[in-house]
């Protein structure tokens, strides 16, 4: 039996469309892909036996979710580990798209068709996390000669094997197969632009704040729960017209978000950037909040006034950005959704995979997921982020000692124009 979600879905994408054209469209265009089989635990097929299937795979996904939740939480609790969590859901969501269009052209024998696909996956990730290297990590580098090396000519390298393997391809084509090698080399480079690309802003995010990383998944979490839910009891949820249940929804994902936020905002292990400490070689999250995460009073408009009885109300500036992110979450974050329902429909497949019993793959999880994490970084960079001082010294102490004396000579000008400078600094000076 097909998920209730993603029968919602699916008729929320692609309204008006019949089951006969569907079908007929598709066997025009794809061979059949291999059904998923159910791989549900025995002990909870056993337990849950004497239910409907509708109800079956209600306990089912319900039980799946709150052990997921709580592997989140595990998770986070751990700190920034959460780094090879994005790893290993990036690579797993990859598996699971190249695997399908492994299955449905694998009887063409494409020559190194998932190699390439595998190697072209090693090559972006060593350019993204090699970027992420050269950021963050500037006092290691700083110390270790092969890390200064591999820093100095990273473009170089990363275009050098983005290029081998681009030639291996060319001279892997047959030319019989001509068209379907193109179209699986286009297959995979935009698998990467749309994993890839997409778990390397989750890292930037993560690097600005744990806080930055949490909030954005769990507003998509809540969106998905209550929308689960209001389609399980309430019956499916029209996109187009506003209808209350779609309201109840992003009122709950908003109200979630406002409350989560406040909570959060209080801790600086979750809102300070994650920085790398060359003293202890370790992570350090550990700083002195900005004013995003310090409580301000806010007047409230008249019409608010005279409706709740209230002058002013005292948040975190952080919380307005999370009406901000969850409003996003409510509107046009299910459209990752439909996209990836569209995906689905067109190879005649339920779930990208069978990983998780009741959810399907990894990728079916994180369809929502990854478009949030665009937005989210793209928030940031237009409304948040300011001069990173921890970055810049970075920068500076990978120059030439004769650049950095510059530098520093510029600087002390600088100041000296601007009256920074007192009179006894500059005469010592």
């Amino acid at each position: 039996e097909w998920e209730l979600q993603y029968a919602v879905y699916d008729r929320l994408a692609f309204p008006g469309e019949g089951e006969g054209e569907m079908e007929g469209d598709s066997k025009a265009d794809t061979p059949d892909v291999p059904p998923s089989t159910d791989n549900t635990p025995q002990c909870l097929n056993k337990a849950l036996e004497g239910l409907s299937s509708r109800w079956k795979n209600w306990w089912i996904r319900g039980i799946l979710s709150l052990t997921m939740i709580i592997g989140f939480f595990l998770i986070i609790y751990l700190g920034p580990i959460m780094l090879i969590l994005v790893m290993g859901v990036q690579i797993k969501c990859f598996h699971e798209i190249i695997t399908i269009g492994y299955r449905v052209y694998r009887s063409y024998e494409l020559p190194w068709f998932r190699t390439l696909s595998w190697y072209f996956l090693i090559c972006v990730n060593y350019f993204f996390y090699g970027e992420t290297v050269a950021d963050y990590f500037g006092a290691l580098v700083q110390r270790e000669e092969p890390l200064q090396f591999l820093v100095r000519y990273h473009r170089f390298i990363s275009f050098a094997l983005y290029l081998a393997g681009f030639c291996m391809f060319v001279l892997s084509l047959v030319k019989k197969h001509y068209r379907l090698q193109f179209y699986m080399f286009a297959w995979t480079h935009v698998t990467l632009l749309i994993v890839v690309t997409q778990s390397h802003l989750v890292i930037q995010n993560l690097f600005e704040g744990m806080i930055w990383f949490i909030v954005p998944i769990s507003i998509v979490i809540c969106n998905d729960i209550m929308a689960y839910l209001f389609g399980f009891f309430f019956g499916r949820t029209p996109l187009i017209k506003l209808s209350p249940k779609k309201t109840w929804e992003g009122f709950i994902g908003g109200f979630f978000a406002t409350v989560f936020a406040y909570l959060l905002s209080q801790y600086q292990y979750f809102v300070c950037p994650v920085e790398y400490n060359s003293e202890t070689n370790r992570f350090a999250v550990e700083c002195e909040p900005s004013n995003l995460f310090m409580i301000q009073e806010y007047t409230l408009p008249a019409v608010v006034q005279n409706a709740v009885r209230w002058k002013t109300v005292n948040l975190y500036p952080f919380q307005i950005h999370s009406i901000a992110l969850s409003t996003f979450a409510s509107l046009i974050g299910p459209f990752g959704g439909f996209f990836a329902s569209g995906f689905k429909r067109a190879f005649k497949i339920k779930d990208f995979a069978d990983t998780i019993p009741g959810h399907g793959g990894i990728m079916d999880r994180f369809d929502c997921q990854y478009l949030m994490a665009t937005f989210v970084h793209v928030y940031i960079a237009s409304f948040i982020r300011g001069p990173n001082p921890s970055k810049v010294l970075q920068q500076l102490l990978v120059l030439q000692p004769e650049q950095q004396l510059s530098i520093f000579n510029t600087l002390r000008n600088h100041l000296r124009e601007q009256g920074m400078l007192p009179p006894a600094v500059e005469e010592a000076q």
